[in-house]
């Protein structure tokens, strides 16, 4: 069963990975979500760039 996160805590854990120099299995592990759902919240802002994509 996967977990639903607000879209502000997507948009903040984007945000922490594109400002740290952590990566991103250590950003996920630190807030304690999936490596995978996390890259796919960073791959979707960086393609929807310039927007501000719902949901993120």
């Amino acid at each position: 069963m996967s977990k639903r996160y607000t879209a502000e805590f997507k948009r903040d854990a984007v945000a922490l990975v594109l400002s740290s120099e952590k990566r991103v299995t250590e950003v996920a592990r630190d807030l304690g979500v999936s490596p995978e759902g996390l890259r796919g919240w960073v791959k979707q802002r960086r393609s929807t760039a310039g927007r501000d994509p719902p949901g993120l």
